[in-house]
């Protein structure tokens, strides 16, 4: 038996006696509004099921997996923000296609562009290469790096960094320095070659840039400040890898496509 989403908020609501009103009010929205959810002509946002969880007392996978804690419905993530394409289905499974020399080149650009300024060390570049990436996806459907990224409580930590760093560390492409950010203990990366740009398009080039210069002037905190509030970071357990789908839920603040209007 397979349940949609707004069908499983329903059943969750009754069963513990909830009533349409009492959902509402602690979801601070109009009666009215919850009814829509509970109908499916509303989607749920991701911050509204994180509250929902809270007051069901389950955790927020248990929405995205379909109840499989608790009973055996399967589960219709909500309509996404992502322009429908009649060939495709709405949600697919999103498998990184990783691209490690390609990963080389992005990070070297990277500590080329902005590894000499004062804040950017290895936490500000896991940051900086987890939003290139996932950013990426938003508005092409393609992956850049396609690393995975794993959900720690400093923020998204791309798996694959410390054997390429060690392997081009080795190579003689970058060198590790320690220095101090205020009273912080902090490691950087010096560039020891030039990015070789033939291994990266101009959409990927231009999609990098406009990354760092929105979010290569902020700290460690700020950074994983603002990853913590990005939807893929928020639905997944410690320790789990994101979903480079969740995108497509993200809020306003997060998000970086221009989305058509009806959708």
């Amino acid at each position: 038996m397979t349940k949609k989403l707004h069908m499983l908020i329903k059943d969750l609501r009754t069963k513990r006696d909830i009533s349409q009103a009492d959902m509402a009010h602690q979801l601070k929205m109009a009666r009215p509004t919850y009814i829509q959810i509970e109908k499916g002509v509303r989607p749920p946002t991701a911050p509204e099921i994180q509250k929902m969880a809270g007051v069901f007392g389950v955790p927020v996978t248990f929405f995205f997996e379909g109840g499989s804690q608790a009973t055996s419905y399967s589960v219709e993530l909500p309509k996404s923000k992502k322009v429908a394409d009649k060939n495709k289905p709405d949600i697919r499974i999103s498998v990184p296609q990783k691209n490690l020399d390609k990963f080389r080149e992005v990070l070297l650009y990277v500590l080329e562009k902005v590894g000499a300024k004062p804040n950017v060390g290895e936490t500000v570049i896991y940051k900086l290469l987890y939003f290139i990436d996932f950013d990426f996806y938003e508005k092409f459907e393609e992956q850049l790096i396609g690393a995975t990224y794993i959900k720690n409580k400093y923020g998204p930590t791309p798996v694959e960094f410390k054997k390429i760093v060690e392997q081009m560390i080795k190579n003689g492409e970058i060198e590790a320095v320690r220095s101090k950010h205020f009273q912080y203990e902090q490691k950087k990366y010096l560039p020891l070659r030039r990015a070789d740009l033939k291994k990266l398009n101009a959409q990927e080039i231009n999609h990098i840039d406009d990354v760092l210069a929105r979010l290569s002037d902020k700290n460690a905190k700020e950074l994983s400040d603002y990853s913590h509030n990005d939807t893929p970071w928020m639905i997944h357990e410690m320790g789990e890898s994101l979903d480079y789908e969740l995108v497509f839920y993200r809020d306003e603040k997060h998000s970086v496509r221009n989305y058509p209007d009806e959708l």
